[in-house]
């Protein structure tokens, strides 16, 4: 075998490994295709796989978009417009994008956001002007809005 070289797998085959594959954890659909493609599986053949991982619940693109969101929120502590943004990008439907966003507890994103800010702010060196604006760009940049990052701001 050459190196790149990959083996087909019928589509038997291919659908167990998918199985297994969306077992381990959740995979939004994109990542579902794309493995399948690189099994050397053609479009009616993906398609086919999609449809009975569907059926079988092993592939839930709701329940992927609120796993995703709560775990990135929880884990990298990310703020609704860069999950909102992740999750566009895996091709997630705008339906799915809402329902994951509301899941995440108000009153956990607020505490989430004022612990992140005053971590930050403290690291901060200069006049409190410049520490606010650069606290508020790194928030900005984990996906905060900048509303709500305004509001935690007034505190200090």
């Amino acid at each position: 075998m050459g190196v790149g070289f990959k083996k087909q797998l019928s589509q038997k085959e291919a659908l167990s490994k998918l199985k297994q594959y969306c077992a381990y954890q959740e995979r939004c659909h994109n990542e579902v295709k794309s493995k399948a493609f690189d099994y050397g599986l053609n479009v009616l053949e993906v398609n086919n796989i999609i449809a009975t991982l569907i059926e079988d619940n092993y592939l839930n693109e709701e329940r992927f978009a609120i796993m995703f969101a709560g775990g990135k929120f929880r884990i990298k502590q990310w703020g609704r417009v860069k999950i909102r943004y992740e999750l566009k990008s895996k091709q997630i439907s705008p339906i799915n994008i809402k329902k994951a966003l509301t899941q995440i507890d108000e009153d956990d994103y607020l505490k989430t956001l004022t612990k992140q800010y005053e971590i930050y702010f403290k690291k901060q060196k200069g006049v409190v002007q410049i520490k606010k604006l650069k606290t508020l760009k790194y928030l900005q940049s984990k996906g905060f809005e900048i509303d709500v990052i305004n509001g935690v701001a007034k505190n200090y």
